[in-house]
């Protein structure tokens, strides 16, 4: 029976695993039994989405929300910190713009946002803004900026992770700056930076671009400031006090 039941299940495409719960899984009645097996490998698909998308997203590491500090940390009006953690924002196409001192939590904040985003279904993509213009700049030449372009298209959720650490040229600003804009009002982007809007044009070294950037993404962004030094700093110095 549970070969049969295998073939039947590679057949219409369903999951082993359906099969293995067909063999396990009781009911009062036929239509309950079905509905239990059916329920299960809805749940089995829902757990696999999830893993998948946490494989595809590129963290650095996984992190959560779990223990994170929320100190001094600045939170905009409309934005609460249960919102946050569910990722509320993403429903309406929004952004956040992470901002403060190196080491202060951004990345992290980003991660856990990304990872909550992920469990919800939803396709997250993590980038260290360097490393995504540089990916950007190698698909034009190689000639596969389209495909490139259509896989960031599909995303939920783009996190660009430390934004501005290194200044772009020409070619990798407009890039970016094609990728930006095609999120606008479509999908959901978080920015981590330490470097104010005042200054982004040191970044991109063109005045209107950089304008049109910040235009497209203050529209529709809620800023989140660290007002903390870097917590790596702290705990390696409260390390050195203990010693």
């Amino acid at each position: 029976m549970r070969d049969k039941l295998l073939e039947c299940c590679k057949q219409l495409r369903l999951s082993a695993t359906l099969a293995e719960n067909a063999m396990t899984t009781t009911g009062a009645t036929n239509q309950e039994y079905l509905l239990e097996v059916l329920k299960a490998e809805i749940i089995y698909r829902n757990a696999k989405r999830r893993n998948l998308n946490l494989k595809k997203a590129g963290f650095d590491n996984i992190k959560t929300f779990q223990g994170y500090d929320f100190q001094d940390i600045t939170l905009p009006s409309g934005i609460t910190i249960d919102l946050l953690k569910q990722a509320e924002f993403l429903s309406r196409q929004e952004n956040l713009i992470l901002y403060g001192r190196n080491g202060a939590g951004k990345s992290h904040m980003a991660t856990a946002i990304g990872v909550e985003a992920c469990m919800q279904g939803k396709k997250v993509g993590f980038y260290k803004t360097a490393a995504l213009v540089n990916e950007l700049v190698a698909a034009k030449a190689n000639g596969l900026l389209v495909q490139l372009l259509k896989k960031l298209s599909k995303l939920d959720l783009l996190i660009c992770d430390e934004w501005g650490y290194i200044p772009f040229d020409a070619e990798g600003s407009q890039l970016l700056f094609q990728v930006i804009a095609d999120c606008y009002e479509k999908r959901s982007l978080i920015i981590t930076t330490n470097i104010e809007f005042s200054k982004w044009n040191g970044i991109f070294y063109d005045d209107q671009l950089t304008a049109a950037l910040i235009d497209r993404l203050v529209h529709h962004s809620h800023l989140i400031v660290f007002g903390r030094d870097s917590w790596r700093l702290k705990h390696s110095l409260m390390k050195q006090s203990n010693n």
